[in-house]
């Protein structure tokens, strides 16, 4: 693999929406062809890298800037970048993607698991929460999120079985890199 040949991944969607456990399974698909891949994902940033950052608009642009300036530099270190983050904002993402090198190097995901089913989820307890207002800024209740407009892909997580949603991430890696091995 040539430093121009590492992608990433970013998949976007609400809280619960299956974003992380997509992104891990991407990731060990990618391990087992001999592939090197990071997961950046943005609760993990949250608690680290970006533990400065409140949940304004302000400071969701910037977490989301921080994650592609990190799958900008791994791409360029001929490593996969697999991008798990809310980012709710378009124009957070759009600039993003210019950031890690457009679509050639970035394919936007939509995991547009309907909120319904994302706040039966709940894995971390945050819809109820915001549900009774122990908890502002909840995007998808309090706060916005804009969906992509023409993603690479959607995928609903409550539809789609999640060896399918890896074949279909996969498949969206140009025809070059599909089943390459590093030696």
């Amino acid at each position: 693999m040539t430093k121009q040949m590492a992608t990433t991944w970013w998949l976007t969607g609400l809280p619960g929406a299956g974003k992380t456990t997509l992104a891990q399974a991407l990731a060990a698909a990618l391990r087992k062809r001999g592939e090197p891949v990071c997961v950046i994902d943005g609760d993990e940033l949250r608690i680290g890298l970006c533990n400065d950052l409140g949940f304004d608009d302000a400071s969701r642009a910037e977490n989301v800037r921080r994650a592609a300036h990190m799958a900008q530099l791994l791409n360029a270190n001929a490593i996969h970048a697999v991008v798990a983050m809310v980012s709710p904002a378009t124009e957070a993402r759009q600039a993003a993607y210019a950031t890690i090198g457009g679509a050639g190097h970035c394919k936007e995901i939509h995991v547009s698991t309907p909120l319904e089913v994302c706040e039966k989820r709940d894995p971390k307890g945050l819809y109820a929460k915001a549900r009774a207002n122990q908890l502002k800024h909840m995007t998808g209740i309090h706060a916005a999120y804009e969906c992509p407009a023409a993603p690479a892909l959607r995928i609903d997580t409550s539809q789609t079985a999640l060896q399918e949603s890896v074949q279909q991430l996969l498949n969206l890696q140009p025809d070059f890199l599909k089943g390459s091995r590093r030696a």
